[in-house]
């Protein structure tokens, strides 16, 4: 059983653009270079073990904690337990893997794809094997008969699937090849719920809502999970999971509770969260109200944010920083 009380770590305030700066800075051009970086080329031999240490003494303290989540592949510490719920358990795998789920709060198009792509090439950098979902909550099977003046470009996979532009931008990022399943939409969901209850898979019992969809929403997650997505052919050690919309959208709760389930079912030490969230400039004042309310909000739904990335059109002041650090936990 896991514990009732959970110790979470202080909430970290990253200044907006850094998982972009810093995937740029260890990107795929670093590769080429004269005098590739440790993990680089830790990363093109396929061993962990080259600098990669020496890299990550070199990092802020909430960078390496969030590194250390994929980067332990699923080791137990001494006095830890990761609990009944642990997914292993439930699909007969020795290796667990890593779940970072990020969320947007107060506008849409706030970055949650660019910080995603950039997030996952950091811990590919680091010598991690790194998956990604998208979920879109709207009820349309997949992109291919929407609109591109109301939805953008779709972007279509090796197998055929038509999908959001932004798996586009995490195969382009992670090197990865990714499946129509990496698109998880609620017209998928409610399809595959619908198709099996018509078979009489449910036995008679009452379909809902929960816990039907919201299981079904579980297992689509760590089923896509377990699947290689590079040249290695092995199982990805992180995943990456961007939930689309916006945090208190009615159209995304089943995913936002399926979401708080699936941290129990894996472990809180095995997965976390990112919001991301916008905080505007008034005059010559940073306004951390939306972002209170935001984080409120999402609390209000059962997701507690491990790590906090504020957009705007200036960096964060340090004032700002505090009142959020105060007000966020």
């Amino acid at each position: 059983m896991a514990p009732a009380t959970r110790r979470r770590p202080f909430l970290r305030l990253l200044p907006p653009s850094l998982f972009f700066l810093l995937a740029l800075l260890v990107g795929p051009a670093a590769a080429t270079a004269t005098a590739a970086p440790p993990a680089v080329a830790a990363a093109a031999t396929g061993r962990r073990d080259i600098g990669v240490r020496s890299l990550s003494s070199s990092l802020s303290r909430p960078t390496r904690w969030l590194l250390s989540i994929a980067r332990r592949g699923g080791a137990i510490g001494p006095g830890e337990s990761r609990g009944s719920g642990s997914w292993e358990q439930d699909l007969k795998h020795n290796t667990p893997c890593k779940f970072v789920v990020i969320t947007g709060g107060v506008i849409s198009g706030i970055g949650k794809g660019v910080t995603a792509s950039s997030l996952g090439l950091l811990l590919k950098m680091m010598g991690m094997r790194p998956t990604a979902i998208k979920i879109d909550p709207y009820l349309n099977v997949d992109a291919g008969t929407m609109s591109p003046f109301e939805h953008g470009e779709v972007f279509v996979l090796d197998d055929g699937g038509e999908t959001d532009l932004d798996l586009g931008n995490y195969e382009r990022f992670l090197h990865v090849r990714l499946t129509n399943d990496s698109n998880l939409t609620t017209g998928k969901v409610y399809q595959s719920v619908i198709e099996r209850e018509r078979k009489g898979e449910y036995l008679g019992k009452t379909v809902q809502v929960i816990p039907h969809i919201t299981n079904a929403i579980q297992d689509w997650i760590l089923r896509v999970a377990r699947q290689p997505v590079d040249e290695t052919g092995e199982a990805p050690d992180v995943c990456v999971i961007e939930l689309g919309g916006t945090l208190g959208d009615i159209e995304s709760m089943p995913f936002v509770e399926a979401l708080r389930q699936l941290q129990d079912r894996v472990g809180y030490k095995n997965c976390c969260f990112l919001h991301v969230s916008m905080v505007p400039t008034v005059g010559s004042e940073q306004k951390t109200k939306p972002t209170q309310h935001s984080i409120r909000q999402m609390r209000g739904l059962g997701l507690i944010p491990d790590f906090l990335i504020c957009r705007g059109a200036h960096e964060l002041s340090a004032e700002a920083r505090e009142k959020l650090s105060q007000m966020c936990q």
